[in-house]
């Protein structure tokens, strides 16, 4: 195998691979190494709005849901069927192999659909990516694209670089070659997504473009400077650290959603009464109205509960119906 992309192995990069490894082990034993439903469907989500945000489509995140729950959403054509696009290529992942250019073709038809003429096909003629005005990288021309990319299939297929390493390698010099018309970013960014989930599944489902989407300058920037140096370490530390990230804001949000649900366990053990007593002996003033909406419960519910407590001895209303307090007797 004589193609390899430009890229040195670093300590920075084995560090990084090594604390993926770690908060992979630890995402998967808080998730029992399954992501619910409403999780995946919610990341997946997430890695849409973001993917397509980087691109400058201007959807939010509640208008891309919106749009993939079939729901009436104002805004650009172009940017709904984006979203549509990008929600059926991504459920239809798991049906591709990474290594096969087939699928890769097969997908980029998916996500360009009805965007632009040539969709599933290789660009045929030059490309160059401008920021703003200025040129910052030329792509290789349309006659040398079959040529790169077999090579980069086969060394993506051949190489014993570690998964982590060879998507993020992969993904630079998928760009470099940016062998469509349009869409390379995204299909790029999906890509790397689908030589990830083939060795962890679960990474199919962790939305790394969000945090690509918060530093796209950077993403960008580290791209353009790859170009010059002819070397993209520094490319792929930068993508092994927005994995990093991205696993550690996953944990935390899991921990988050653990800690609530024990939380709503625990007020649930919690009779009413004892909740209807706590808040009125901290602000004997509160309206019952006030407990209702503090505790959860209808104001219906309060009052046949402070009705009880009122016969039972434990609670008091001191003074006149205006102006007047509670008194907690026996909590």
């Amino acid at each position: 195998m004589s193609y390899q992309p430009p890229f040195q192995l670093t300590h920075t990069m084995m560090r990084h691979v090594a604390r993926i490894g770690e908060l992979i082990g630890t995402w998967k034993a808080a998730n029992r190494n399954r992501l619910v439903p409403e999780l995946r469907r919610g990341n997946r989500i997430k890695t849409i709005q973001a993917s397509l945000a980087v691109e400058q489509n201007t959807l939010t995140l509640e208008q891309v849901t919106a749009v993939i729950e079939g729901k009436m959403v104002l805004g650009l054509p172009k940017e709904i069927q984006e979203v549509r696009n990008a929600f059926a290529a991504y459920e239809a992942m798991e049906q591709w192999h990474p290594h096969q250019i087939d699928d890769l073709l097969a997908a980029h038809a998916l996500l360009l659909h009805g965007l632009i003429d040539d969709a599933g096909h290789w660009r045929s003629k030059g490309a160059g990516i401008y920021r703003g005005d200025q040129l910052v990288h030329m792509a290789p021309p349309a006659s040398q694209i079959p040529r790169l990319m077999t090579d980069l299939f086969d060394w993506l297929a051949h190489t014993d670089a570690h998964p982590l390493i060879a998507s993020a390698a992969f993904h630079y010099e998928f760009e470099f070659i940016h062998p469509f018309g349009d869409g390379n970013g995204r299909i790029g960014r999906l890509w790397q997504t689908l030589i990830l989930s083939h060795w962890q599944p679960m990474l199919a489902f962790l939305p790394v473009e969000t945090v690509i989407k918060h530093r796209q300058q950077t993403y960008y920037q580290l791209l353009t400077e790859s170009d010059q140096k002819s070397d993209c370490s520094a490319f792929i530390e930068f993508l092994l650290q927005a994995i990093e990230d991205s696993l550690q804001e996953a944990i935390n949000a899991q921990l988050a959603t653990d800690k609530m649900r024990v939380k709503m366990r625990v007020e649930m053990r919690v009779k009413t009464p004892d909740l209807i007593l706590k808040q009125l002996s901290e602000n004997p003033d509160m309206t019952l109205a006030k407990v209702a909406q503090q505790i959860g419960k209808s104001v219906t519910t309060v009052e046949r509960s402070v009705a009880k407590l009122k016969q039972q001895g434990r609670l008091a209303f001191i003074g006149p119906k205006k102006g007047g307090h509670w008194q907690v007797i026996k909590e």
